[in-house]
């Protein structure tokens, strides 16, 4: 099979009659907006047919900067070299800035309508944006002034995107150098980090201290990028009006502190029983003093299940049917159609995600594939993603934009039916194997995020008063680890770079991107025990579910379901079913030892 992407559904190239042609429109439709918004949002009359035209010629806009814009970082992200990709990225982005200017007079001519609810109900095509026009007169009180609005979109071009961009490169190229079975070698940074997952003892251990050493080349650099992106964040937050980057972050999430507080709340109380996981394993693979990091993702048991690509295809299409025929299509399509970029090479970025073409109904799935089970679960969890942007296809362009909390259900329901799926038909070994995996990735999504989280609170406290060193970066990170992990990990053998290779923390518009996950897991597992009780009558209503979720607030998504994510109750149900896989984990590698 073809383990390479084809983006011709979007162009064939930065040189294509069509990609010239829609960025002369974008050009040309920008203008026409520009003018049109300055001329007719200075009196509220006509207020219906003025947001049904704001709509209509946004919609436009926003489609093609969006299908121009994927072109761009979809090449760069599998190419991280390519000159005519990162030119082009910078030239949309630059573009973009145009359109500040119309979204502030609208966004500030909507909130001084009084009578907003009533307006919409007199038009079919404002109803279908309720939420949207509700949502930006809202968040109006947080606008600058129109002339303020554009120099700070000017500004994050060479600043916050400048400092992402510069992150991405040192990454993308950064070569590791690691001696194996006697011979040096040069590596890119995700082929030395997936042998974390390795059964050799001794390159695991290797890998990880190669990877640490690498490091040190990029690491002055990493934390100019990301003090300028955080330090950037805090001073328009509080320009803005928000009381931290956090608000900020929950309202942009459609969700409130008190989903936060309940969820954390649940799992802090979560954390000894992942102790007492992290700790068999360990005595498992012979340590006394916990897990040392470069162990964290050991394959444990004799099973070493191993995919070729077309394996991992058959596999997961045949499991998604279980579940639904429209699932199972839509994995069949985009394994089929090359939707998926799955082969590891250098300048390739690392890790895996998926990004969603609401324009031409499809998706395009980035990943670094090596055969493990673990990669065979990174591909069902991406292409989770994909399906909820397959459920969003009828949804309205502005619609179809989910938050960040809500974004990881449909990806973790997924990697759930693939695992329920591999446990049914393995053997006693590979079950050990497959459950020790899935708890293993509870277990950075739980353990691992709410580190990440004490680590960007953390940051955010301290670059309010000054630029971090790598030292004090180093130091938070470790301490975050420690708070987080307990005694579950060997205190003199952590990661303290681990803010260097996670991308989530250099964009300035999506900061915290650590809990969103947490809240995926477990709301998921909270879903997939629904779909055990009810079946086949689940599967509409889910469907339902991903359809709604660019449109509503976290909560009423929710509510759908019959949930309430402000209880605590909710949040520890679900960890408690990870809390009795550990149990069985933890009585099944006591007999072991």
């Amino acid at each position: 099979m073809n383990m390479r992407w084809n983006l011709d559904v979007l162009y064939t190239s930065f040189d294509s009659p069509k990609c010239k042609q829609d960025w002369e429109k974008l050009c040309r439709e920008m203008d026409e907006v520009k003018s049109w918004a300055a001329s007719s949002l200075q009196t509220t009359d006509d207020a219906v047919q003025k947001m049904e035209a704001y709509i209509t010629r946004m919609t436009s806009i926003l489609q093609t900067q969006y299908r121009l814009y994927a072109f761009g970082e979809l090449t760069a992200s599998v190419d991280a070299k390519n000159e005519k990709a990162l030119q082009f990225i910078e030239k949309v982005q630059e573009q973009s800035v145009e359109l500040v200017e119309p979204g502030v007079l609208f966004q500030k001519w909507l909130g001084q309508l009084d009578n907003l609810s009533e307006l919409i109900c007199q038009s079919e095509l404002l109803e279908t944006h309720r939420f949207m026009l509700t949502e930006l007169s809202e968040k109006s009180k947080y606008m600058l002034s129109e002339k303020e609005e554009i120099i700070l979109a000017k500004m994050k071009n060479t600043g916050s995107n400048a400092w992402t961009k510069l992150q991405e490169m040192l990454t993308s190229t950064l070569l590791v150098d690691i001696t194996i079975d006697g011979e040096a070698k040069q590596l890119p940074l995700p082929v030395v980090r997936n042998m974390a997952h390795e059964k050799d003892a001794e390159l695991r251990k290797a890998a990880y201290e190669a990877e640490l050493a690498a490091y040190k080349k990029i690491e002055e650099s990493s934390a100019a990028s990301l003090n300028g992106i955080k330090g950037e964040v805090i001073t328009v937050a509080k320009l803005r009006g928000y009381e931290s980057p956090l608000e900020k972050t929950l309202l942009d999430s459609r969700m409130d502190k008190a989903t936060l507080d309940a969820m954390l709340a649940a799992m802090k109380e979560s954390l000894p029983a992942f102790t007492k996981y992290f700790r068999a394993k360990a005595k498992l693979l012979g340590h006394e003093n916990g897990l040392p990091f470069y162990d964290l993702f050991a394959p444990v048991g004799e099973a070493d299940m191993r995919f070729t690509y077309q394996e991992a295809r058959d596999f997961i299409v045949k499991h998604f049917g279980s579940f639904s025929e429209k699932l199972a299509n839509y994995a069949a399509r985009a394994f089929d159609n090359q939707w998926i970029d799955a082969e590891t090479r250098e300048g390739k970025r690392g890790g895996a995600f998926c990004y969603n073409l609401h324009m031409v109904g499809e998706s395009r799935i980035m990943a670094n594939y090596t055969g493990s089970y673990n990669d065979v679960s990174t591909l069902a969890h991406e292409l989770g993603h994909g399906y909820h942007g397959e459920c969003l296809v009828q949804e309205a362009f502005y619609n179809s934009d989910y938050p960040m909390p809500i974004a990881e259900t449909a990806s973790i329901l997924c990697e759930t039916i693939i695992a329920k799926a591999a446990l049914a038909q393995a053997t006693p070994e590979e079950a050990f194997s497959i459950l020790e995996n899935d708890i293993s990735g509870a277990s950075q999504v739980i353990v691992d995020i709410y580190s990440r989280y004490l680590f960007e609170t953390a940051v955010f406290a301290r670059r309010a008063e000054g630029s971090l060193s790598v030292n004090e970066l180093k130091e938070l990170m470790l301490q975050a680890q420690k708070d987080a992990y307990g005694e579950g990990l060997d205190h003199a053998v952590l990661h303290p770079y681990m803010w260097v290779c996670k991308p989530h923390y250099y964009s300035a518009d999506f900061n915290f991107y650590n809990f969103p996950y947490a809240f995926g897991l477990l709301f998921a597992k909270g879903l997939y025990a629904e779909y055990v009780k009810r079946g086949e009558a689940f599967v509409q209503q889910y469907d339902e579910l991903l359809s709604v979720t660019g449109k509503m607030s976290i909560a009423d998504v929710a509510a759908i379901m019959d949930v309430d994510v402000r209880s605590v109750d909710f949040w520890r149900n679900s960890l408690a079913l990870i809390a009795k896989d550990i149990d069985t984990f933890v009585e099944l590698a006591a007999a072991r030892a």
